[in-house]
């Protein structure tokens, strides 16, 4: 007991010298929390040159390709922030655009696009290919009102000839044998138009034909000169705000993702109060909007 108590036996001097040791210690437990802690919040400042920015595109595009969500053409006046985001825009460059657009504007072309956005050419480069403008803007020329008298161009055998007074026939009751009477519109197209219009109930509109697969602008213009929607079929119209993805996904225009896109919206929202609502959904055909709603009651 007495060689125990020997060994903690301390002598004043020793005694201090433990005190300040053990200061020490807890005074380097402190200091390392405190930086560990102040690395976790400090912000990294870099600096970072042109070409390591383009790789960092790069590397996002590539990674947004192997995401599991397939990017389908869109038109860029609606990007959200989420979609903004994932194609690698900063946020700066997305509240330059949302800010662009709250002034009721448009961009309506790749390079009007940067301007507004200010994306480096190593971003706009790769999201450009995936930019889908209205028809009108596509085609750059507005769209002339088909008259009863017009003058068609024949090129079929080079040569100009013009048609006065043409009687227009409905397009809801054209044949296929009649629409390869017009130039740029052989078998295959005739009958194209023709199951189309079948899958619609009928055209509501002339702007419709334009939505033929292969049909070229051109030759819908010259089509129009004799065929219009003169009488419009009756329709059921589909309740969007009850619908299922089976009968949104039927009308044409609307692909089964997209319908079911359509019904998750509907039932996080509890409604659907407005068909602009429509543009905030993922990989929804924003240029056909017009159309669609043509089908749609709320």
């Amino acid at each position: 007991m007495k060689n125990m108590k020997s060994h903690f036996s301390f002598s004043k001097q020793e005694k201090s010298g433990i005190f300040f040791l053990l200061l020490i210690i807890v005074v380097l437990q402190v200091v390392f929390y405190l930086v560990k802690n102040a690395s976790h919040t400090l912000e990294p400042s870099l600096t970072i040159d042109r070409e390591t920015q383009e790789k960092l595109d790069s590397l996002k595009l590539v990674t947004l390709q192997k995401d599991s969500t397939r990017l389908f053409p869109f038109n860029p006046n609606y990007i959200s922030d989420h979609k903004g985001y994932t194609l690698g825009m900063t946020p700066e460059e997305i509240d330059r655009l949302h800010a662009y657009r709250k002034k009721n504007s448009y961009v309506n072309s790749v390079e009007e696009f940067q301007k507004v956005t200010g994306v480096p050419d190593s971003l706009l480069k790769r999201m450009a290919p995936y930019f889908k403008f209205p028809e009108w803007v596509n085609r750059n020329t507005t769209r002339k009102t088909v008259s009863r008298t017009a003058d068609i161009v024949d090129n079929k055998n080079n040569q100009h000839r013009i048609v006065g007074e043409i009687g227009v026939k409905d397009l809801n009751s054209v044949t296929a044998s009649e629409l390869k009477s017009i130039y740029g519109i052989g078998d295959k197209l005739s009958e194209r138009i023709i199951k189309f219009r079948n899958r619609l109930g009928g055209f509501l509109v002339n702007e419709q034909l334009y939505d033929v697969y292969g049909l070229e602008p051109e030759v819908v213009e010259r089509t129009l000169v004799r065929f219009q929607v003169l009488k419009k079929p009756d329709i059921e119209k589909i309740n969007i705000n009850t619908a299922s993805a089976k009968k949104l996904s039927k009308l044409v225009y609307i692909q089964n993702n997209v319908a079911n896109s359509i019904i998750d919206y509907r039932n996080a929202k509890g409604s659907i109060d407005s068909f602009d609502e429509l543009l905030n959904i993922e990989n929804f055909p924003i240029e056909k909007i017009d159309r669609i709603k043509l089908y749609l009651a709320l």
